[in-house]
């Protein structure tokens, strides 16, 4: 009650926003006549004079009626379209770092040249980014004439770029690219051997299209760099052919639905056990023991690819690989792969060729990326659903801006019939009653399958239509730019995200490049552009007589957004138009979270075959129940963030770490600091402090001396001098391994030897950082196990991270000065002027070393004796390795004698 009378005084929070955007309008609009009276090169001169006042001490905010009154005249002038007065206020959104709430077709493309222009101006770069590469370049094609016109630099990102034409794109004033190649080049950055090698510049303002589409839907998921892994295709294809029998016997596991995961019951656990014995997959052992841990994996792996994962709805496959389906936008994410061996159960299951596995070498969620700009904006047509989480998770407030004509859609009652079957029956004949008038309709599915099965209700009553889904993802552009013309009816795969507005009559720019396209004489191509569009004109008038866009939805989403979407394609501009939304009981919605009753009650009702409920007391029911499936996919989303914050906080220090080393032309300083330190660690961990000489564990000190510095010691004669303690001990281990380095550098060269210290500080840096991300994806598996002592799992997950990275740093710092101690300059001609030596670390792991100049170091001719790294007990071949593999245990020390257990040696499994 209280707050309903406040609101009524004051007026709600998004209100209140808008006001204050609103007084400053008229501020804006009173530059225009100025603006307008300066000639194109006055007009331009205005960049250079903005840029100035900001490096004189004004700020942004003072400059930005100025600058949007410039924006907007150039704008005029150049693209032939003026901002609308609703457009500078969601310019002012963005600028301020919000989320502007735009409908579709309130031109959120030109709203985001204001703040862009504005940004800029500081000359520290402003991204922009998209959900799609074909959105990425068609922006900057067609907002790149304004930049330039104002005298700013365009650049996008694409898949597959070189590096140095990646770099030229960065490093304009305005970026244009999707979340994926943002987010992947950070990652790759992270991993480059020099500063001069990375493409980025330090982050200043990100402005994201369709902000609930990658900052909530895609952020479930994300962004891993992989290498290749252990190859065990064969396992996978074996245990798919015993999965594909289980499956069949419904009872030997429980499925859930609501939460995605299947799992074997006892007697499912037993058959299953049987039957990978008889297959010979099995042989020792059940299923459960711990050296069977491997295929019970890929057992479960295999049993979600089978129960959880559709064909034409998770996936297609297409050219013999497996393509995932973006489940909110229906489009194919090439080069995406499922991890964790769910992607190569997939393909067993297909009959496709086994891609190797993978392992993490880097990754990042789209949360923790996006956080890492200072200023984050965003614009969407659907955000104030998902406000709460765009404001505890980004700290972004989402304000919603008024239309700039009314909206005249007609919104219709949700109707609801009890089977599939009737649902389709009810959709086709609307579709075929529609289509008499001439009025052009769009239906939206949920899924390939369910278009495809539409698609042949309509065929079945000769009924002409287009589909828009992965399959025929190229046509895209060609069907939704016919969307909107008399009697066309499209049938596309969830509308959300597609970037191209369907515009009543046709998109005439879309059209007339199609068709100029198939002119070859370019004489006359202006009289055809001229005619296209005034066919489209008379079109448009035809198509808003019949009523406008009538849109169908065939099923509600999980997700509110995903339905206002696919609503909000008709009605643009104030357009006129109608929804409608078709309902039935065996809907996924509908059968996992609607109630158990619902059937029985319509039963009860009397109601008949191919008769609909149509109420709008259901239409709030229905809303409520997706409210509840929201609210528990946020608490899901915001679980998983809360474990990778602890992930986060390591990764960001240890890129900031490894770039002060790349940044440092000699980091001699530092491996001396590492080298010491261990020193320092092994003495106090043999020598108990106040402890008497004959309780020190000398000889045992002494190997460890060895495999540390590969120096030998006389510590046990050390112990038996007068008045020696471990500070004495550590000063003269220190002095041995500081003397045999120096003699290491005077053989090889200054020049070459810091090159080497820097590659090995930093190769080493990312295998154990490698590892340690393998292992908190261990951890993370298994933690949740926890809660069943009592215990928060979440508690427990940053304790034991926090030892990981503490043993991650130990280990670091030991692998580094054993490597540096066995470096041997053995004599051999160089052939070539740029040398790659081999880091051969005491674990047998063979790092490339490559000698040539870095970008802070002048390149040397090199000697006749050329320094390269070797183990110190000579080279291992892949003969020796293999022998080895077949006799030697796996918790047996190394053959090659470096005092490390096989399978953390040459056994390594990478």
């Amino acid at each position: 009650m209280f707050a309903r009378i406040a609101r009524a005084l004051f007026g709600t929070a998004n209100e209140r926003s808008l006001k204050a955007y609103q007084r400053r309008v008229p501020e804006i609009n009173a530059l225009e006549p100025a603006v307008q009276a300066l000639d194109d090169e006055g007009l331009r001169a205005k960049t250079q004079e903005f840029r100035q006042r900001l490096a004189s001490g004004e700020t942004p905010d003072a400059l930005l009626p100025e600058a949007f009154a410039v924006c907007r005249e150039a704008s005029r002038r150049v693209l032939g379209m003026r901002h609308f007065d609703v457009q500078l206020i969601g310019g002012m959104v963005l600028h301020s770092g919000r989320i502007a709430e735009m409908r579709t077709g309130e031109g959120k493309t030109l709203v985001a040249t204001l703040a862009v222009y504005l940004s800029a101006l500081s000359g520290q770069g402003v991204h922009v980014v998209t959900v799609n590469d074909y959105l990425a370049r068609r922006d900057a094609d067609e907002m790149s004439q304004l930049y330039t016109f104002l005298g700013l630099t365009t650049g996008v990102i694409i898949p597959n770029m070189l590096d140095d034409d990646r770099r030229k794109a960065y490093a304009a004033d305005i970026t244009y690219g999707t979340n994926n190649e943002f987010g992947f080049d950070y990652l790759r950055d992270n991993m480059k051997y020099s500063l001069a090698e990375m493409v980025q510049r330090p982050f200043h303002h990100a402005i994201v299209d369709e902000v609930d589409s990658i900052l909530i839907d895609e952020a479930r998921t994300p962004l891993i760099i992989s290498g290749p892994a252990e190859d065990s295709s064969n396992l996978y294809r074996a245990v798919d052919g015993v999965v594909v029998q289980l499956v069949r016997e419904p009872e030997v596991f429980d499925k859930d639905e609501k939460l995605r995961t299947v799992i074997l019951t006892e007697k499912g656990s037993d058959r299953i056990e049987e039957m990978l014995r008889d297959a010979d997959v099995l042989n020792d052992g059940g299923l459960y023991d711990i050296h069977n841990i491997a295929v019970m994996h890929h057992v479960q792996q295999s049993l979600r690819a089978h129960v959880l994962f559709q064909r034409d709805v998770d996936y297609i496959v297409r050219d013999g690989k497996i393509v995932i389906i973006d489940e909110f936008t229906g489009r194919m994410m090439d080069g995406r792969r499922y991890s964790d061996g769910l992607h190569q159960a997939l393909e067993a299951k297909e009959h496709v060729e086994v891609q190797p596995e993978n392992q993490t070498l880097a990754s990042i969620t789209f949360q923790n990326y996006f956080r890492l700009y200072p200023k984050l904006s965003g614009m969407t047509g659907t955000a104030m659903t998902e406000a709460d989480e765009f404001a505890e998770i980004y700290n972004l407030e989402v304000v919603e801006i008024p239309t700039n004509l009314p909206v005249q859609r007609k919104d219709a009652d949700d109707a609801v019939y009890i089977t599939a079957k009737e649902k389709y029956e009810a959709v086709a004949g609307l579709i075929e009653e529609v289509s008499r008038t001439g009025q052009p309709i769009l239906v939206g599915t949920t899924s390939i399958e369910k278009s495809e099965l539409l698609s042949n209700h309509l065929r079945s009553r000769g009924i002409r239509h287009s589909v828009l889904n992965a399959r025929l993802h190229e046509m895209e552009s060609q069907i939704v730019a016919q969307a909107g013309s008399p009697g066309a009816i499209t049938i596309a795969t969830n509308m959300a995200g597609r970037g191209t507005d369907i515009k009543l009559g046709g998109n005439a720019d879309m059209l007339i490049r199609q068709r100029l396209d198939t002119i070859e004489d370019e004489t006359a191509h202006e009289s055809e552009a001229l005619s296209l569009r005034e066919e489209i004109a008379r079109h448009h008038d035809m198509v808003v007589e019949k009523g406008g866009l009538f849109v169908i939805g065939t099923e509600r989403h999980e997700s509110r957004r995903i339905d206002n979407q696919l609503r909000g394609r008709s009605g643009r501009q104030g357009d006129p138009g109608e929804s409608r939304f078709f309902l039935s009981l065996e809907d996924d919605l509908m059968r996992i979270f609607g109630s158990d009753r619902m059937s029985a009650m319509w039963t009860k009702m009397g109601v008949k075959e191919g008769e609909a409920i149509v109420h709008p007391w259901l239409n709030k029911a229905l809303a409520n129940a997706q409210k509840k499936v929201e609210a528990r996919n946020f608490d899901m989303r915001k679980n998983v963030l809360k474990y990778d914050d602890v992930m986060n906080d390591q990764r960001k220090e240890v890129y900031a770490q490894r770039r002060e080393y790349m940044a440092m032309d000699d980091v001699s300083s530092v491996i001396q600091d590492l080298r010491e330190q261990g020193i320092e660690d092994i003495v106090h961990a043999r020598i108990p402090e106040k402890a008497f000489a004959e309780q020190w564990e000398s000889e045992a000190l002494e190997q460890d001396v060895l495999k540390l510095t590969n120096l030998t010691l006389p510590i046990r004669e050390w112990a038996r001098e007068d008045g020696m303690d471990a500070t004495t001990v550590i000063d003269r281990i220190i002095e041995a391994a500081a003397q045999a380095q120096a003699a290491r550098a005077a053989n090889i060269g200054p020049d070459i030897m810091r090159h080497i210290e820097k590659q090995v500080l930093l190769t080493t840096f990312d295998g154990v950082w490698k590892e340690h991300l393998h292992a908190l994806d261990q951890l993370r598996q298994g933690i949740g196990l926890r809660a069943y002592g009592q215990r928060d799992p979440l508690n427990e997950y940053k304790q034991e991270a926090f030892m990981l990275f503490t043993e991650m740093l130990d280990d670091m710092r030991n692998r580094v000065t054993m490597t540096m101690s066995r470096i041997e300059v053995m004599h051999e001609p160089a052939p070539f002027p740029e040398i790659d030596a081999q880091a051969i670390a005491p674990n047998g792991e063979v790092t490339p070393v490559h000698l040539d100049a870095g970008p802070h170091e002048t390149a040397q001719p090199i000697p006749a004796a050329t320094p390269v790294m070797a183990a110190p007990h000579g080279a291992v071949t892949d003969a020796q390795v293999k022998i080895w593999a077949a006799e030697t245990p796996r918790n047996a020390p190394c053959p090659c004698g470096s005092g490390e257990k096989f399978k953390h040696c040459h056994g390594r499994l990478v």
